[in-house]
């Protein structure tokens, strides 16, 4: 249930940030600051991308206008999740705790998906800015002169402390659009749990385009709304052949293993690899542009480019099933940003430098 009462509290967001963003209200009358996002195309981000609306505003078939999303990392109030500002970020809570805090607000309200990170961080690349953040103890390490206000009261930089800064609280560079109006905080402060996506063994799975905005789609170890994707970008049953993997067993491209389907700089089940998101490569040599990595691409898996996306890591295990939380942390320095992808951790990981974000679709 998304309540659009035309409060003063509403009229003013709405008035102060030119209508991009707006205030909703869940069942229980709490109201959600978000940032309106308004749908586009895959091809007028990039050429590799294909033709045809992003994912991310695609919902059981059909193309919705725009989305929301929380313009904060979320909060708890009364087993709901919360977008507001000055807030210390929930944190220590599982992906299926996350998931439920959101879809507890009502029919519409999700755990931002991954197909709609991915949106955003794609127009942020295409239009040449990559929001920075807190990702050196309250501080940006790229402009160090750039703070947040610790929740713990520390001095930004101090390492000691759980350095997570209040919600909104660093200057509109650490917004996505470089404006108070953006989204806040995708660069570090806490991980987020994302949904609509995973890894089980290694093999890339998604919930198609971006039902997981839908609430009422499973997303459980065992859900059937997990699909595969293969070469020509067919969504398929996982375990078919020849889908596409992160898997490090390739010796980084120069094996035999999976060389036709995998993503190197990923983990041999050991454990897990880290290296540049932007340094990702196809395995195979023989093919550089196919749907199925087009669709990788669309849904931030695999880099778009060949520059623009910063020092930002990717981290995997291909051992079971991991579930993604992306941005980064507090204290991941350089390795923090918008294409910060953490593949190597279990559904029920909990830390206190993980968090959440809530999202919408009407």
């Amino acid at each position: 249930m998304v309540i659009f009462t035309k409060d003063a509290l509403r009229a003013s967001v709405e008035a102060a940030t030119g209508g991009k963003v707006t205030v909703l209200y869940d069942d229980k009358g709490y109201p959600s600051y978000m940032v309106i996002i308004p749908k586009f195309n895959v091809q007028d981000i990039d050429a590799s991308l294909g033709t045809g609306v992003h994912p991310a505003f695609i919902v059981n078939g059909v193309e919705k206008s725009e989305i929301y999303i929380g313009q904060y990392q979320a909060i708890v109030a009364d087993g709901r999740a919360v977008s507001m500002p000055g807030k210390d970020p929930a944190n220590s809570l599982n992906f299926d705790q996350a998931l439920g805090y959101c879809s507890a607000k009502g029919p519409g309200w999700h755990l931002m998906t991954n197909a709609e990170w991915a949106a955003i961080a794609l127009w942020c690349w295409k239009n040449g800015f990559q929001p920075r953040g807190n990702n050196d103890y309250g501080r940006s390490i790229g402009a160090t002169y750039e703070t947040g206000k610790r929740q713990d009261g520390g001095t930004p930089g101090n390492t000691s402390g759980a350095a997570r800064i209040l919600t909104g609280s660093g200057p509109a560079s650490w917004r996505h659009d470089n404006t108070f109006a953006g989204i806040a905080d995708l660069n570090g402060n806490v991980w987020e749990w994302v949904g609509g996506m995973r890894i089980n063994g290694g093999e890339i799975q998604i919930l198609q385009n971006n039902n997981a905005a839908d609430n009422t789609k499973s997303q459980a170890a065992g859900s059937a709304e997990w699909k595969a994707i293969l070469q020509d970008g067919s969504l398929v049953a996982p375990g078919t052949a020849s889908t596409l993997k992160y898997d490090g067993s390739a010796a980084n491209g120069t094996g035999t293993t999976n060389v036709d389907t995998a993503l190197d700089y990923q983990s041999d089940g050991n454990g897990y690899t880290a290296a540049k998101f932007q340094d990702s490569t196809y395995n195979d040599t023989r093919i550089t542009v196919t749907p199925g990595l087009a669709l990788l691409k669309s849904l931030g898996l695999f880099p778009v480019g060949a520059s623009g996306l910063g020092d930002d890591y990717l981290y995997a295990n291909n051992n079971g099933e991991r579930l993604p939380f992306r941005g980064g942390y507090w204290g991941d320095g350089l390795y923090a940003g918008v294409f910060a992808l953490n593949l190597s951790y279990l559904r029920s990981n909990v830390n206190s430098n993980i968090g959440f974000r809530v999202a919408c679709v009407l």
